[in-house]
């Protein structure tokens, strides 16, 4: 079991940045795909981003791709969101979950029930 705590969310015009944290607890963090997901009110959780577990791999949800950058750093047990060019349809809470795939082949996890961890969430708010 990891424990996740994301941090970085905030109010943040159109156009602008944020970079989103998610700290795990653990020695094993470098076993763990990682992925980033989100909730606007009145809508179902949505995969964002996602990261194996070595860092090599990334996969992203189209509306996102070339805006937004997944990364993680093993040695911190940290996974990292940098949201550029952010949109008022970006607007949600951002969940990190997290996934063992220590020993498995690199695999695009993109539902939410692909993951057993999360964190409790932050939100993020891009007002246009």
């Amino acid at each position: 079991q990891v424990q996740l705590v994301e941090s970085g969310g905030g109010l943040v015009q159109a156009g602008g940045s944020l970079r989103l944290s998610c700290a795990a607890s653990g020695r094993t963090f470098s076993g763990y795909a990682m992925g980033w997901f989100r909730q606007a009110p009145g809508k179902e959780r949505e995969f964002v981003a996602t990261i194996s577990s070595s860092g090599r791999n990334t996969y992203y949800l189209d509306s996102v791709k070339g805006r937004f950058t997944i990364s993680r750093d093993n040695a911190k047990n940290t996974v990292y969101l940098q949201m550029n060019s952010l949109k008022p349809e970006d607007t949600a809470v951002y969940y990190c979950a997290a996934r063992w795939s220590y020993g498995t082949s690199y695999n695009y996890y993109t539902d939410s029930s692909d993951y057993p961890n999360w964190g409790q969430g932050t939100q993020v708010t891009v007002s246009s």
